[in-house]
């Protein structure tokens, strides 16, 4: 791989860096997928074709074709070969000549051990320009008029045209409307517009000028433009997809005519169609923009106009809308590829294996167009399978790749196949079981096919595993057949065996041959007929019987025999103008078959000396089906038809008496030369009827084809014969939305037809409607049907049913499709409008009853001015998905006028009728969540004072209580806990905190001091045992809850208490060191 892509690269460096100095290669991969149809070799740009199927990383065994004859292998001046397989073409020779031959369809095909793959075809095409076609003229317009030129040139790639006056570029004005196409037009000519004009043409390939024309304005008078004419009406165009199109439409008159366009099938322009002046100019043409346009140019404030038409037709490369896809298949399944395509022309799909041509034959056959069926898969069907399409303007392709699975264990195929004809239809097939694993069969599958064609139906039939023999019946005589048998067991299928061949026998022929008769001379009567088919002669026609006799003497009956190779004989030794009665007989080696019906003829009663030797045959395949009171007669044209001018037939009843038949007047009817029906009608039940068939020309009238039968009775119409089946539904039924009120429905004939189907019957409904009234039926004779006059966005269910000449088949499965969105044909429904305050209104309203699409936005359109323009109306969008919006911003106390319309993806649809509403005053509004923060606030200013306040009450509850304690019931130095107290502690002359609540032991009471105050026996006894020396608890000193009323003598008395040995106070409180618990 290293190796290959260091050749490559040394290659391109020795080719674009050498004395050539070529430039870099334009790359086009080559591949089974989509991709240009043509590519240009331009001077100085090496084409560079890299052939890329996808069957390994690096393709080896690569093939390259041009026009489908492989390349010479040795390259040559223009063309290299690289290492990866690309093909490198050069617009050069290493000596600087241009290329030469070089242009056709490149392809390649690239082999790996799984199989070949061939790739699209890329028409490369050599940059060129031709000469003008068509070079600008000289021309004298008045001034206001239209002056316009055209040049036409081919090239490729497409020229680019620009115009020059006087040698120079063109104004940048309005006026000079340079088209693609080559066009020139002067709008409302002026003086200053005369001159020599000039068109440049260019490419890659060279550069061109055309020759000069003069214009010449002149002041001339305005009566002569008084009517509209349209002086370049638009050409029926035909332009490749993705090229660019023009529709010219260029209108004078006075005053300034007014241009429109329209389509004639009645659908909107596409929107991507730009309207440059007059004229619509098309950038990249696509399939949806083909149709018939028409220019109607209108004399303004008159009902003046003129129109012309022309048909925009855009022929488009095939496209592989369905590849067939990848399977792996059990061997002996049925694999089975779907390719569909489309183009303009529709292109022909054909299939290769392994790059190769497939050609039907007993298990691969290709069915209706993209069909490919293989049926009993073998090991050697595995490979890569392409549907390619082909319309002429390119190919594509798809590729599929199938894998057959082989299980171990599978049975052997069957052995030992021998079969026997037991009669001209019967036939007894046999085998034995397998050599391997026949222990395990389940049963059998047993194949027969005609031998001869290519496009036979191969029968199947299923059997157990306890026979090995099959009895065939109904086949053809005298026809080949062809047997094999598989074996089943739970893994799968065996191979199929050995196949094995026999002839039917043969059987009289089913039909006599179809006979004419002519006269020569008054003694001969000449008898001619046409071999029959071998569906009819079943076997080797031997040899024919032709059995005479005189309408005087019909006991008396001559029989004569001749070779199974003639086609005429003549009875001689006749009596001149004398009736004879004839018919004939073929025979095979087993005997004859069926004769035909007695012919009458009259020999000649003298010589006619006019030319005898142009016989007309009768027509072929005479059938007839009866009814109450019709005969449906038809036919196949005679053998010789190029010698007819028309047919004739004759009706007549035939009366059965005693005395033999008795007949009445006979009607003819004279029918064209196409005609191959007919049916008679106003006839009586139950009646014995003779119809005859013959041709005609100017000379002579042909033998005929004549049927005997009764019409049908009456009142047993339960009795007669049974009908026929009914025709098989259509296939492969395809339903594709045209427009929003339109759906193209594409059906296929049945496969299998066992009657002349004469047309088709579609019945459309919407989904899941009950109602029958929405139920619609349409006939329609061709393969396809456009149904129109539908509903925007609409599912329909669709079904086409086959209609033979006297019945009619079930409908087809139904199809399911929809129609494109449109604009909303109804407004939205109930608009409602509240005003929620002097600035705001509450809009609400509900979807529209036919939206036609999905609602992607709605416009509300509102204004205090009702007169005001629409356009002025203030503009507020809404998302498809919201039903109500409140519009603020509004000013109070003002009458405002709403409206509302919706969109879809395809435009807006109309708006609701205009409903107003008034924005009361502005008033003083208590703002509710002001108001609610400030009582919030207050509220949690009144929690905190509430707290404070507690919580002094409780400060001061403890001081209280410090204040009632004795000095001396403990020793200054030490307090609870054993802590030592410096004694030089400052007296505390500031308190900050009031005591409020006393205990009932204070010094108020008059208790002594010597008494344990409360504090320190609560302080003592959160410690109890710490150390030996420790105090007993003492009863604490209940509080009963009263309140001191003498403020100002507590807080006297409690500064006075406090002395140098008491407990040190910082800021008012009591510092007590606590050593207990390490504290």
């Amino acid at each position: 791989m290293a190796v290959e892509s260091t050749i490559w690269l040394f290659c391109l460096l020795s080719l674009f860096c050498g004395p050539s100095k070529q430039e870099k290669p334009v790359s086009v991969e080559l591949s089974c997928g989509a991709g240009p149809s043509h590519v240009v070799l331009e001077p100085g740009l090496p084409l560079l074709l890299d052939c890329n199927l996808g069957a390994s990383d690096t393709p080896f065994n690569v093939t390259w074709f041009k026009d489908g004859q492989t390349l010479p292998l040795g390259g040559g001046d223009y063309l290299q070969y690289l290492a990866n397989g690309s093909l490198l073409l050069l617009p050069t020779s290493k000596d600087g000549q241009p290329a030469q031959d070089m242009e056709g369809g490149y392809s390649c095909v690239t082999a790996s051990a799984l199989g070949a793959l061939t790739s699209r075809t890329v028409n490369v095409l050599l940059a060129s320009l031709s000469k003008f076609h068509q070079e600008p003229s000289a021309q004298t317009v008045s001034t206001g008029g239209a002056a316009r030129f055209e040049c036409q040139i081919e090239g490729v790639p497409t020229p680019v045209i620009t115009w020059e006056k006087n040698k120079a570029a063109l104004p940048e004005e309005t006026r000079f409307i340079s088209l693609p196409n080559g066009v020139l037009q002067i709008l409302e000519v002026t003086k200053e517009d005369e001159g020599a004009y000039r068109c440049v043409a260019s490419n890659s390939a060279r550069k061109d000028i055309s020759h000069e024309a003069r214009l010449t304005v002149t002041a001339g008078s305005t009566e002569a433009l008084n009517r509209v004419v349209i002086v370049a009406p638009p050409q029926n165009t035909t332009v490749v997809l993705g090229r660019p199109a023009v529709m010219e439409c260029m209108a004078q008159g006075q005053p300034k005519p007014l241009v429109s366009w329209s389509r004639q099938d009645g659908k909107p322009i596409s929107t991507d169609v730009v309207v440059l002046a007059t004229n619509l100019v098309i950038r990249d043409t696509r399939r949806h923009h083909a149709g018939i346009y028409v220019c109607r140019a209108n004399k303004p404030k008159t009902r003046e106009f003129v129109f012309a038409a022309a048909e925009l037709h855009i022929p488009a490369p095939p496209v592989i809308l369905q590849p067939p896809e990848t399977v792996s298949l059990s061997r002996g399944n049925t694999a089975r590829f779907v390719c569909n395509s489309s183009g303009e022309p529709p292109p022909v799909l054909h299939w290769l294996k392994n790059g190769q041509p497939i050609k039907s034959f007993r298990r691969m056959k290709t069915q209706s167009p993209g069909v490919l069926l293989i049926n009993q898969l073998a090991l050697e069907d595995a490979g890569y399978y392409q549907c390619i399409a082909d319309n002429g303007l390119g190919t594509a392709c798809a590729t599929a790749k199938l894998t057959v699975i082989v299980r171990e264990g599978l049975p052997s195929p069957p052995r030992h196949l021998s079969a026997t004809p037991y009669s001209s239809t019967t036939a007894l097939l046999t085998w034995e079981k397998p050599e391997y694993n026949s222990d395990q069969i389940i049963g059998y599958s047993v194949h027969c096919q005609r031998t001869a064609g290519s496009d036979n139906v191969e029968y199947q039939y299923a059997m157990n595993n306890d026979t090995t023999e099959y009895h065939f019946k109904e086949l053809l005589p005298h026809t080949a057949y062809t047997f094999f048998v598989v074996a089943y067991s739970l893994m799968g299928a065996s191979r199929p065996s050995l196949p094995v061949t026999v002839e039917m026998l043969e059987d009289v022929p089913s039909a006599p041959p179809q006979l004419s008769i002519a006269s020569t001379s008054p003694t001969d009567i000449r008898l001619m007929w046409h071999p029959l088919s071998l569906q009819r002669s079943r076997g080797a026609v031997t040899r024919y019987r032709i059995e005479y006799s005189s309408l005087d003497q019909v006991d008396t009956v001559f029989s004569v025999e001749v070779g199974g190779n003639e086609t005429q004989f003549t009875l001689r030794e006749l009596q001149p103008n004398q009736a004879y009665r004839l018919r004939i007989a073929a025979g095979t080696g087993v005997g004859f078959g069926v004769p035909s019906e007695w012919a009458q003829h009259q020999t000649l009663a003298h010589y006619n000396h006019s030319n005898h030797s142009m016989v007309i045959f009768a027509p072929t395949e005479l059938k007839v089906r009866a009814r109450v009171n019709t005969l449906n007669v038809t036919w196949h044209p005679s053998p010789n038809h190029t010698l007819v001018s028309g047919y004739k037939l004759s009706c007549r009843e035939v009366e059965e008496s005693a005395n033999g038949e008795r007949t009445t007047q006979t009607h003819t009817i004279r029918l064209r030369k196409k005609a191959k029906y007919h049916l008679l009608t106003g006839l009586v039940p139950d009646r014995q009827y003779e119809v005859r068939v013959w041709a005609f020309n100017k000379q002579i009238d042909g033998a005929a084809s004549v049927w005997k039968g009764r019409t049908d009775k009456a009142s047993d119409r339960t009795s007669s014969p049974p009908m026929r089946p009914p025709p098989l539904p259509p296939s492969s039924i395809q339903a594709k939305a045209n427009s929003s009120t339109s759906i193209w429905l594409r059906w296929e004939k049945p496969r299998f037809s066992n009657v002349r189907i004469i047309n088709y019957t579609v019945r459309c409904s919407p989904a899941g409607a009950t109602n029958a009234s929405l139920v619609s039926y349409h006939t329609s004779s061709a393969q396809e049907i456009l149904l129109g006059a539908l509903k925007p966005f609409t599912s329909y269910e669709l079904a086409v049913q086959s209609n033979g000449v006297d019945v009619v088949g079930p409908f087809s499965t139904t199809v399911e499709e929809s129609t494109l969105s449109d604009r909303p044909s109804t407004p939205p429904e109930e608009l409602q409008l509240s005003a929620l305050d002097s600035s705001s209104v509450l809009v609400s309203w509900r979807p529209p009853l036919e939206p036609n699409g999905i609602i992607i936005s709605y416009m509300i359109l509102y204004s205090g001015n009702l007169s005001q323009p629409e356009h002025l109306w203030k503009n507020l969008s809404q998302d498809g998905s919201v039903t109500s919006v409140e519009v603020q911003g509004l000013s109070s106390g003002t009458q405002y006028f709403f409206k509302l319309g919706a969109s879809t993806e395809v435009g807006p649809g109309p708006y609701s009728p205009v409903k107003d509403v008034h924005t009361p005053l502005q008033k003083y509004e208590l703002d509710i969540h002001a108001v609610t923060g400030i009582i919030v606030g207050v509220c949690l200013g009144l929690i905190c004072i509430l707290l404070c306040m507690c919580f002094s009450f409780r400060n001061s509850k403890s001081r209280e209580i410090s204040g009632g304690l004795d000095s001396t019931a403990v020793t200054p130095q030490y307090r609870r806990g054993g802590c030592p107290v410096p004694s030089n502690v400052p007296e505390c002359s500031d308190s900050h905190e009031l005591e409020t609540l006393m205990p009932p032991g204070s010094q108020e009471s008059g208790q002594p001091l010597a008494e344990v105050p409360e504090e320190q026996s609560l302080m003592a006894s959160a410690n109890p045992g710490d150390g030996e020396d420790a105090p007993a608890a003492e009863p604490k000193v209940a509080w009963n809850g009263s309140v001191s009323h003498n403020w100002a003598n507590r807080i006297t008395r409690y500064r006075d208490t406090i002395t140098e040995d008491s407990p040190t106070l910082i800021n008012g409180a009591l510092n007590m060191l606590i050593t207990d618990n390490g504290m």
